[in-house]
């Protein structure tokens, strides 16, 4: 059930990335919207299932992007091990920590998008790239994913309850006929 809850987010995200904030003038060149579900992720307690959970969100944004195959794969991973790495050192339920982190997955996507342009066209072509749009994006993150964490966590916290309903309510609805059985 939970799987659903994230997939659905995933596909969310996807729709309000790639059709519904382009047509805004301030959200044109928005950050990656999938690195709040990533960082909410890498905070929930951890799984092996969770690396398969970004290798998979990874390869749809490759498939749908025109980066080369596998940016976002390893610039999700790095976030993920940076975030895992992060949170034994330091306080993770800080909202200090929560903005340095959308600061950092932020400059990991443009350092592996620079690394990328480095490889494929060498040194100069990386001065011709954009770096404003880099403090434009940083900045909307750091505006955009500590909210945008916060109300995922909410959201799912209240499917966590449903869903619990459900199946208990079903467990006993199947109690009850097994009862009228016997």
């Amino acid at each position: 059930m939970n799987a659903f809850f994230f997939i659905t987010l995933t596909l969310f995200f996807i729709v309000i990335q790639t059709i519904i904030l382009p047509t805004f003038l301030w959200f044109d060149q928005c950050f990656d919207l999938l690195i709040i579900e990533i960082l909410f992720l890498s905070f929930i307690p951890s799984h092996y299932s969770m690396v398969l959970a970004i290798i998979a969100i990874g390869c749809l944004m490759d498939s749908i992007s025109g980066v080369p195959f596998g940016h976002y794969i390893f610039s999700y991973l790095w976030v993920y091990i940076i975030v895992q790495i992060a949170k034994q050192l330091l306080f993770q339920r800080s909202t200090v920590f929560i903005f340095i982190m959308s600061i950092v997955s932020i400059s990991i996507q443009h350092g592996f998008l620079l690394f990328s342009v480095f490889v494929q066209n060498g040194v100069d072509a990386i001065w011709e790239l954009n770096f404003t749009l880099l403090i434009r994006q940083i900045f909307w993150g750091v505006v955009f994913i500590p909210p945008g964490i916060w109300l995922i966590n909410i959201f799912w916290q209240k499917w966590i309850l449903k869903t619990k309903f459900l199946q208990n309510s079903v467990f006993q609805n199947t109690e009850d006929r097994i009862d009228r059985i016997q």
